[in-house]
């Protein structure tokens, strides 16, 4: 029986199952079997007579994976898992919780309640303390006690080093009297009420230590201080902990995510054996030397190198696109090209940094009819900050759009309450007539009818200014004087959807400019009227129903945990990927430059046997034209490993430069040379690296722009200048 469930495991895979029941860690690389490792070792404790299945206490992130794990322990073992303690950490702290609410000061019926419930009651509590929910809105106030809790803080605990904070943190304490009342607890509440309880309990935490003597943990490198110390309390000096992670995988410290737990478990847990899973089961060769080239660059790491069995195979291919534009229909020419060679839509995958970018992108693949799913999202003209916009912008175009009325009369919040708005929609329907039509004539009382009457008069206001805008202009104008843009500039996780916003305007930017070769002589639509048709037709068209084959588009953080035969890897630009917000921060901080190389590692991994990366010389950006740089991360992966495809028919801009032999060249001495050409990389001896923005002038008079990384916009003289082709 021994031997059989040993028989499928690599040496490295044998080592961390079999190890002696002490604390150990093991790195375990993208695509190493760690799951399989994990629930061997499980598997393999029980077997040996070394554990009792009520003695494992194992720790997963997603309720998915706990599943999988009980499923894989059952077809190992002819043994009932029902009553084995497997789950996340939120779960399982819930079903301690439940065992022992008297000592944890809860109620026997004490109910959970999930972020919007969350957000609710501090909506219900700032309105009952008159608090002005603009100076403190209850978004701000959720993430606020959230953090505290994550981090360990009561609300008396919280230091407050000004008003601001100190008002916030009495609001806190407010909120934990309130969910006392009610018999509730958030999801930040059941691991820091666990917590105390087992810091608190000498007895309780005793006799968990004694019950739970194997504790495995998957995921390690994306546990928080809060669940690490958790663990740290459970296991006490003498139970082993088998953890299993990547930290080249660790990209979620926007969420808490702390890397540093591995360095201070191997520490704070004397670990003897940390065994490295370098065997990679799902790349070919050169993806993994590309990872591995790439993330050696990050110097707070734990060392180890991926490798396969299964030869080089094909090199990466690197496109240069002349703009977003084209950068999308190559990728759909090639998505084409993978579907004539027999690989399914559902086996490739686009992948992105920014949300934002899968604008450009789905509107190549509805043009081509490729049915495609965007996976953990939305599609974006689906998106709620665009939905709000265009109803907005729907309004402008025909005020008796009831639906688009109800959509954001009360949003960004201006105080209309659902009495308040019953009202308007008892009077519309007594007259016949429109939400706006009644909310024009309406003479409702109070702070409802004042609210409702400075709505109509703010969409009024936006109507008259847009009249005279062009299109694009006209969208900025309303996403900020409806408060849109200031609404998602104030919350945490509003970066995103700001960017979406930007993105609306960049879509106009486009439709414009293909609306204007298109439209018919005797078409009499205005261009808004035709941009809201055509933003109805791509949210309604195109995305695959479940379980249909489909192109599968995703940012690379939802990306983590999956593999496709062939990935597309988009926007590999300076600013974009690495993020323009991360050359600044240090490397243990969120979004900091080492975390987006680590995203950049778990993006080539996801490929089995084709990558593509792409980046665009111009892209748009609030509208405007934006030149870019490509990719340190580029540059950081062997020329050996790259493929870099060539541009056939490019149209040369108006204005070109000259070269030889790649140094720039006075141009009255050429005789016979290449081009420069606008949107070019190039390399200072002092200023680095740029992209050529502009040129003026002839022969020896000849300049030219260049936007450099680090020093921004210069002029340049070409026959000193000494600029170097990238």
């Amino acid at each position: 029986m021994l031997e059989e469930l040993l028989s499928g495991l690599n040496p490295k895979q044998k080592e961390a199952v079999t190890l002696a029941p002490r604390s150990a860690l093991i790195l375990a690389g993208a695509g190493s079997g760690k799951t399989k490792v994990l629930t061997t070792r499980v598997a393999w404790l029980i077997q040996t007579s070394q554990v009792n299945p009520l003695q494992i206490l194992a720790v997963t992130f997603t309720n998915k994976a706990a599943k999988e794990m009980l499923i894989r322990i059952s077809a190992m073992l002819p043994i009932n898992t029902r009553g084995m303690w497997v789950g996340t950490f939120h779960g399982l702290c819930h079903r301690l919780l439940r065992a022992h609410y008297r000592d944890a000061g809860l109620t026997q019926a004490f109910q959970i309640m999930d972020s919007q419930d969350q957000l609710a009651m501090i909506k219900r509590l700032l309105k009952a303390l008159n608090v002005d929910d603009e100076k403190y809105p209850a978004r701000q106030l959720q993430y606020f006690i959230n953090d505290a809790k994550e981090t360990g803080l009561r609300a008396s605990q919280v230091e407050a080093h000004d008003d601001y904070t100190r008002k916030q943190t009495e609001l806190y304490a407010v909120y934990e009297e309130q969910c006392a009342k009610e018999g509730v607890v958030d999801f930040s509440e059941l691991l820091l009420r666990c917590f105390e309880l087992l810091s608190r309990n000498e007895l309780l935490r005793a006799h968990y230590r004694q019950r739970f003597s194997h504790i495995l943990v998957d995921e390690f490198q994306d546990t928080s201080r809060l669940q690490y110390q958790w663990l740290r309390l459970l296991a006490g000096d003498k139970n082993s902990v088998f953890a299993v992670g990547d930290d080249d995988q660790s990209i979620y410290a926007f969420r808490g995510a702390d890397v540093a737990n591995m360095q201070d478990f191997i520490k704070t847990f004397s670990v003897e054996e940390v065994i490295k899973l370098e065997q990679n089961y799902r790349s070919h060769g050169n993806i993994l030397d590309a990872a591995n080239a790439l993330i050696s660059h990050n110097k707070n790491r734990l060392s180890k190198s991926l490798w396969t069995s299964e030869g080089s195979g094909e090199p990466l291919r690197v496109y240069e696109a002349a703009s977003d534009m084209e950068e999308a229909d190559f990728i759909v020419d090639e998505v084409k090209a993978l579907r004539v060679q027999g690989v399914p839509l559902s086996q490739a995958a686009i992948l992105y940094r920014s949300n934002a970018q899968s604008r450009v992108l789905e509107h190549a693949l509805f043009s081509a009819a490729i049915p495609y799913r965007v996976y953990g999202g939305l599609r974006f003209f689906e998106r709620q900050e665009i939905k709000h916009t265009l109803a907005y912008l729907r309004l402008i175009a025909n005020s008796d759009d009831d639906a688009a009325f109800l959509r954001v009369v009360n949003f960004p919040t201006r105080g209309i309450g659902n009495r308040g708005l019953e009202q308007l929609q008892d009077l519309a329907k007594e007259r016949g007539l429109s939400l706006w039509k009644a909310a024009c004539l309406s003479h409702l009382s109070g702070r409802a009818g004042t609210n409702i009457s400075a709505f109509t008069n703010l969409v009024e206001s936006m109507r008259e200014t847009c009249l005279d805008l062009p299109l694009a202009e006209a969208i900025e104008h309303v996403v900020e004087a409806s408060g849109l843009m200031q609404h998602y500039r104030s919350e945490r996780d509003g970066a995103d959807r700001v960017e979406n916003l930007n993105e609306l305007i960049n879509a106009a930017v486009t439709f414009i400019g293909e609306y204007e070769k298109q439209k018919s002589d005797d078409a009499n639509d205005s261009e808004l009227t035709a941009f809201l048709s055509h933003a109805a037709l791509e949210a309604g068209e195109h995305q695959a129903l479940p379980g249909s084959e489909a192109l599968q588009l995703m940012t690379v953080h939802a990306a983590k945990g999956l593999e496709f035969y062939s990935v597309f890897l988009s926007g590999l630009e300076e600013g974009l990927f690495p993020h323009e917000n991360s050359i600044s921060l240090q490397a243990g901080e969120s979004g900091s430059l080492e975390e987006e190389r680590r995203l950049m590692y778990v993006a080539i991994t996801r490929a089995r046997r084709r990558l593509y990366m792409s980046y665009a010389q111009s892209r748009m950006l609030h509208g405007q034209t934006r030149y870019n740089v490509a990719s340190r991360f580029l540059q950081e992966i062997p020329e050996e490993l790259l493929k870099r495809l060539q541009v056939e028919n490019r149209e040369q801009p108006a204005t070109s430069l000259t070269r030889v032999d790649g140094m720039a060249t006075p141009v009255s001495r050429v005789i016979e040379a290449s081009v420069w050409r606008i949107g070019q990389n190039v390399v200072h001896a002092k200023f680095g690296q740029g992209i050529i923005i502009n040129s003026e002038g002839r022969g020896c008079d000849a300049r030219v722009q260049v936007n450099f990384h680090n020093a921004g916009p210069k002029w340049l003289a070409l026959e000193y200048a000494k600029l170097v082709r990238v």
